[in-house]
């Protein structure tokens, strides 16, 4: 019978060491995956290995410090991890600017950790997955990537960019017991959004914390069917099932844990 269980099989997780990254690699090694956890230096890395092991102590973690934005850094992965059965391309950020104030580089920025950092990771691992005839990829999208915000322009387009190459990707395997799939969180309580929310409550201090949160659902998502900010356990938990053998026909999709902030069916 298919499960969850994942013994046996290895997983890497980009920008595991906070947020929906860290819980994705929580959830991979509660199912018994070997999980390789990705940030930008050891020292975030290992704060990240010891933090999952409170809470998993039988986890097996290992350390792929590198930053993902640059293809040195993706070498740097790969030498310490050649092969994997599963990749989640979580690594990203978002930045806020008006459309006319984004410069050029700013735009190469978001470009290079978004898109690029998945793009060259699925490049070097898909090959082995072929030979062994199963993978999964997963991209961490975004509700963004389909209603793109007027003032993060440039990080909407790099989540829509993310959804055709998934979707390329899975078109270029088919039959092949690899699977490509995105996830479009919606509003998610990250790292990114409370530190967000702790620059706004700088700017106004007699706002709390919850009044700011709920000022920001009402004006950037109003009639959110959720009512909250998700929490990133709840998006690792689709992550976790795409990582599965019980996702088998689950391929080429982008599919929503977006709280029902996006209104339409399709």
């Amino acid at each position: 019978m298919l499960s969850l269980d994942l013994s046996n099989r290895t997983a890497l997780v980009t920008g595991s060491t906070a947020g929906i990254g860290r819980a994705t690699a929580q959830q991979l090694a509660t199912a018994g995956a070997r999980v390789y956890i990705n940030g930008r230096t050891e020292e975030r890395v290992q704060t990240a290995i010891a933090d999952i092991r409170k809470a998993v102590p039988d986890a097996e973690l290992y350390a792929a410090p590198g930053d993902v934005s640059t293809g040195e850094g993706v070498q740097e992965i790969i030498r310490v991890l050649p092969e994997t059965d599963i990749l989640v391309n979580n690594a990203g950020t978002a930045e806020l600017s008006q459309f006319t104030e984004v410069s050029d580089e700013s735009w190469q920025r978001l470009w290079d950790l978004n898109v690029m950092s998945g793009v060259r990771l699925s490049r070097h691992y898909v090959a082995g997955m072929a030979d062994r005839g199963w993978g999964r990829i997963i991209f961490v999208s975004s509700e963004s990537a389909l209603v793109i915000p007027p003032q993060m322009v440039h990080y909407g387009a790099t989540k829509t960019a993310q959804l055709g190459v998934a979707r390329g990707l899975a078109e270029a395997y088919p039959a092949s017991g690899i699977t490509v799939n995105s996830v479009l969180p919606g509003p998610t309580r990250s790292e990114l959004v409370e530190r967000y929310f702790a620059m706004v409550q700088e700017q106004q201090p007699d706002l709390s914390l919850e009044e700011i949160e709920r000022e920001h659902l009402e004006s950037a998502h109003p009639g959110l069917l959720l009512g909250r900010f998700a929490e990133c356990e709840e998006v690792a938990n689709l992550i976790a099932y795409l990582a599965s053998p019980l996702s088998t026909a689950t391929n080429g999709a982008a599919l929503r844990v977006d709280g029902g902030a996006l209104r339409n069916v399709a």
